[in-house]
């Protein structure tokens, strides 16, 4: 059973979130909050799987209420999936750079909301993928110069490849096809690429791609 908590103030929202995930014969909703403040003590209590986490929010928002879930060693294995209004949400990219998983539109299909519950507890995909490739590469094209590539040093050669072919958004079966072998293989190319940078998930990786300038805004097509 996929555990997940949903936090947004409005209760129409949850409350119809709430009715689809609970439909479903693998996933559960385990509890609710109203705000940052509120979330932040239900994942401790809680522990979800998942937690769908509205940015704007009252007392402490969803963003700051995100760092304290990936910033603490205890709830690493919570996946933080943001919820906003606007595709380009202004504080979308920060919250990936924070460690949320991805984000989802709040009025995405039905359909597309339980895939992404999904996919972030397997870990397979980014979600939303074509919307967040735009987002992370609209605001990288507004962001510093590059980071030093140094941490890529661990990486070998066929990693990187991999890295950069996350960091364009393909997934593990788009990736394998691209380098002719095995989606397992590819996954496992993934993995290892993310333990050696110290990536929480995939999402993350897709950043530290482009913070290392190992992609480029604007390859995207």
């Amino acid at each position: 059973m996929i555990r997940v908590l949903l936090a947004d103030d409005q209760l129409l929202v949850r409350a119809g979130f709430k009715v689809l995930l609970d439909a479903q014969p693998d996933i559960g909703v385990v509890a609710e909050a109203a705000d940052g403040q509120q979330a932040l003590a239900a994942v401790r209590e809680h522990r979800p799987d998942v937690v769908l986490m509205d940015i704007r929010m009252p007392v402490v928002d969803g963003l700051v209420a995100t760092r304290g879930i990936t910033g603490d060693p205890l709830l690493r294995e919570v996946k933080v999936v943001m919820l906003t209004t606007f595709e380009l949400d202004e504080y979308v990219f920060e919250a990936i750079r924070s460690g949320a998983s991805g984000f989802l539109v709040k009025d995405t299909e039905p359909e597309e909301l339980l895939r992404a519950v999904r996919a972030v507890v397997a870990g397979d995909a980014l979600l939303s993928p074509g919307v967040t490739r735009r987002l992370i590469a609209e605001f990288a094209a507004r962001s510093k110069e590059p980071a030093a590539a140094g941490a890529l040093s661990a990486l070998t050669e066929r990693e990187r490849e991999v890295m950069a072919l996350v960091g364009i958004g393909l997934s593990n079966e788009e990736i394998a096809r691209r380098l002719v072998v095995s989606p397992l293989t590819a996954k496992t190319h993934v993995s290892r690429t993310m333990v050696k940078l110290g990536a929480r998930d995939r999402a993350q990786l897709v950043v530290l791609a482009y913070e290392s300038g190992l992609v480029r805004p604007g390859w995207l097509g």
